[in-house]
């Protein structure tokens, strides 16, 4: 029986090529589409040599050719992080629109299952907590931050607008904040912000008073919960995250811990605009169709993502020293 083949865009980002080993693992032959604007060949790497992994060069933004058949097509490609969606304001724009015409154009050819990533950011700055998938969200339009939060909330609209119009089989993840090894030091969130300042003995950098909330999951938790939805049939988008909120100040204080330091300097900073206060999901949906739940605690999780991190610092600097 032949393997069947998924095509997944932004494969070499950190998500992205976690998923790429995931649908490796299952037999799936992979195609991973990734122009590089954020994604890293780092993070393949690994896969070079596997017959079943092939990579692509290539931005969605332009018509995707392929001529092989495609079973299911997972769409990560866009830039995630605010320092990097405010360096690409119109990349990330025209990914989460013309970019997801493409991917939706390539499903309709192909037949394709379509999974589409979308984000918490689509909520804004909520006015609703927890935050529930039939809560239409508190999203600045024209702010630093819509480039994103309106480039996904069009995905969303335009992948509904093909389910009804074609009869597409779809998926839509709003995905709350993910963290783990292959995330960019540089990237510019919260826990790659702590750990590269911890490891470079700089000082914390916290915006605002600390209080806002933020809730954290494993990415092998989100890959699991990923693989589920577009198992489940469910054609709606549905809530991927942690429920377990934490303050930045409690976030901060967990990354000491695990780290056997009690004492690092914290520089407060003004909180951007438009950062959102209170990031919490509710996952009943998540829990009633796919019968998931995260199960890798902070503790556990955070000591992995300090060890990924320490590993990438050595290797930076042996490459520096050479």
């Amino acid at each position: 029986m032949k393997a069947k083949t998924v095509l997944i865009a932004g494969g070499a980002g950190f998500i992205g090529s976690h998923l790429c080993d995931h649908y490796l693992s299952k037999g799936y032959r992979v195609i991973a589409l990734d122009n590089l604007s954020t994604g890293k060949m780092a993070n393949i790497s690994h896969l070079k040599d596997n017959p079943e992994f092939v990579f692509i060069y290539h931005d969605i933004v332009n018509h995707i050719k392929v001529k092989e058949d495609i079973d299911l097509i997972i769409n990560m490609a866009s830039p995630a992080s605010p320092p990097k969606y405010l360096s690409l304001p119109i990349p990330t724009l025209k990914a989460g629109s013309i970019g997801a015409i493409n991917i939706l154009d390539l499903a309709v050819r192909k037949n394709a299952t379509i999974f589409m990533a979308s984000t918490s950011e689509i909520y804004g700055d909520p006015l609703v907590h927890p935050q529930h998938e039939s809560y239409y969200g508190n999203v600045n339009p024209i702010g630093e931050r819509s480039v994103y939060d309106e480039a996904k909330r069009f995905q969303e609209s335009i992948t509904m607008a093909y389910y009804k119009r074609y009869d597409l089989d779809i998926r839509i993840a709003r995905i709350f904040n993910t963290y783990g090894p292959r995330m960019d030091i540089n990237d510019g969130r919260l826990l790659p912000n702590l750990f590269r300042q911890l490891l470079t003995d700089e000082p914390f950098t916290v915006y605002g008073s600390g209080i806002q909330t933020r809730s954290l999951i494993y990415i092998s938790d989100l890959v699991v919960a990923i693989d589920k939805l577009i198992e489940s049939g469910y054609n709606y988008p549905m809530n991927l995250g942690s429920e377990d909120e934490l303050t930045v100040n409690q976030i901060v204080e967990n990354v000491l811990k695990i780290s056997n330091k009690n004492n690092h300097p914290i520089i407060k900073m003004p909180l951007p605009e438009n950062d959102p206060l209170k990031r919490r999901p509710d996952i009943g949906k998540a829990k009633t169709y796919l019968k998931w739940n995260p199960s890798v605690n902070l503790s556990d999780g955070l000591k992995s993502t300090l060890s990924y991190f320490k590993s990438e610092l050595s290797k930076s600097s042996i490459n520096t020293q050479k």
